[in-house]
């Protein structure tokens, strides 16, 4: 079941029309009518999905409060305006029919921003910490605004029962947010935030789109013998929604290309673009009685154009804004710019044609000597597991002591020792400092994962190893089949430095997988 579920909200572009035909179909030869009963708990189903998982700190964070402000400017005034004017252009003087489709339009304009927002922007390579936000502030402020906007806009075309629309909206927006986020508190208390981020929260979205295909379903069935006795509805309809999004691509690509960093500029184009499509279902199909049906039709095939286009416009980001200068994952701290050398061995010649060059990282082992310089660079292995979804496994190696100190006096210093003081110097010596290294690097993994709570990192996958270093750590990425290495590069005291010292380039000489190399900044490197 997860699989179809993770299916369908993949391809939402094919799913959603596939529903309404499979809709118009049963509506057609069936009565749709005992269909109506399923309205109310299908839209809680598409709605408490989503709020579960609402990021609502963000709004606290960052300053970048212009592109909020832009952003929002769009979102409650220039938006709203060119719905309604679209809607009265392309349905005025028409059927009753008409005048609810333009109802349909300013809903969809007045109700700011899906999660999809979030998503579009991540793949264009924009500034999705941005991106959170303003779905945080459109929803909050769409939902308070869309009975007063309707009502003054709308209120000639057809009745509108603003307290009504108000109960609606608590009932299928606040509810379920004081639902969900009561829910995220409670599953991020019993299981933790990492567990939280990378299994728990990704099982909601897929119930969400379950429950947007549910709705395109319902409206088509019930509204089925209406369409199909005039077919040309459809074509109607999808011309000024077209028409609709059209000129907001535009517009919006034209500011954030003239005022905004690219980053910024890509999350307001989808902060502004991607719709609450959702809320505006939910609210056609509960707050405005029968004549809902014919409004839902109108932002159910928003749904169509909606994500086809945010696909079209993700492959010409790169035309419209120029590449992107930062790495496809999200940022961690500060810049990165003279902190890292990276080591990537590319093969002369590709196995496949289509292989890409730079391949997917899965698994990341993160060799740490508990260094400050290695403490420095786990924010690069969390940033780059994350952005990949990969796993991170910490491993620590303790040099061989007694093959150090041979090689220091020139003389192999174990074959002057009984084999009862080996065993002892092994076992209460490596032994016990394999337990205090074990334990000391949890506790690091408790404190990085309380820091940063996207960092795909466990106290679980925690490796400590005797031996030489290079060799260990190239040995350990082998054996578990590692994509990426990521370490530092200085340690502290002579001893230690001629230990580490060499380490990185030794792994960079025998590794056959790239290898992340991390260096402390200039003010604390010689500390």
């Amino acid at each position: 079941m997860w699989q179809m579920l993770s299916f369908l909200q993949k391809n939402l572009v094919w799913s959603i029309p596939i529903s309404m035909s499979i809709g118009l179909l049963f509506g057609y030869f069936y009565d749709a009518d005992v269909l109506k009963q399923f309205i109310i708990p299908v839209t809680f189903v598409m709605v408490y999905p989503m709020m579960v998982t609402l990021n609502v700190k963000t709004i606290l964070k960052g300053e970048d409060y212009k592109l909020q402000i832009v952003t929002q400017i769009f979102n409650f005034v220039l938006i709203p305006i060119l719905a309604f004017y679209t809607g009265k252009l392309f349905f005025s003087g028409g059927p009753e029919k008409y005048g609810l489709w333009a109802v349909g339009l300013f809903l969809i304009g007045v109700l700011p921003t899906s999660g999809m927002t979030i998503s579009w922007t991540g793949f264009a390579k924009g500034n999705k910490e941005a991106a959170i936000k303003m779905v945080v502030f459109g929803l909050v402020l769409g939902s308070l605004a869309a009975p007063i906007y309707t009502k003054v806009f709308m209120g000639a075309t057809i009745d509108v029962n603003i307290i009504h629309m108000f109960k609606q909206i608590a009932l299928f927006v606040f509810v379920p947010m004081i639902l969900g986020l009561l829910t995220q508190t409670i599953l991020i208390k019993k299981y933790g935030q990492l567990a939280w981020n990378e299994r728990i929260k990704p099982k909601f979205p897929p119930f969400s789109a379950l429950g947007v295909i549910m709705i395109a379903f319902l409206a088509m069935s019930l509204k089925a013998k209406n369409i199909i006795s005039n077919p040309q509805d459809i074509l109607t309809i999808l011309v000024p929604l077209t028409a609709f999004y059209l000129i907001t691509y535009i517009v919006l690509s034209i500011v954030g290309r003239i005022f905004l960093k690219r980053e910024d500029a890509i999350a307001m184009v989808f902060g502004v673009v991607m719709r609450d499509l959702s809320i505006a279902l939910a609210i056609a199909m509960t707050a405005f009685g029968k004549q809902g049906l014919t409004i839902a039709l109108l932002i159910a095939l928003a749904y169509v154009i909606q994500i086809q286009s945010a696909a079209w416009y993700v492959s010409l980001v790169e035309k419209i804004f120029g590449s992107s200068s930062i790495p496809s994952m999200p940022q961690v701290g500060q810049s990165a710019s003279n902190e890292a050398a990276t080591s990537i061995q590319i093969p002369s010649k590709l196995e496949k044609a289509d292989e890409s060059i730079v391949p997917s990282f899965k698994k990341i082992l993160y060799a740490t000597d508990l260094s400050d310089t290695a403490r420095h660079a786990v924010r690069y292995a969390c940033s780059i597991g994350n952005g990949y979804g990969a796993t991170v496994t910490v491993l620590h190696v303790i040099p061989d002591v007694l093959e150090l100190f041979s090689s220091e006096a020139g003389i192999d210093v174990a074959s002057h020792m009984s084999k009862k003081a080996w065993a002892d110097f092994h076992t209460n010596g490596i032994e016990k400092a394999k337990e205090a290294i074990h334990e000391r690097i949890r506790e690091t993994a408790r404190k990085v994962t309380t820091e940063i709570p996207f960092c795909p990192l466990t106290e679980d996958n925690v490796v400590v190893k005797v031996g030489e270093p290079a060799k260990q750590i190239v040995a350990t990425s082998k054996e578990g089949n590692f994509d990426l290495i990521i370490m530092g590069t200085h340690g502290h005291g002579k001893m230690e430095e001629r230990i580490i010292g060499s380490t990185a380039s030794d792994v960079i000489r025998i590794s056959n997988v790239p290898v992340m190399v991390v260096r402390l900044p200039a003010e604390t490197a010689g500390k």
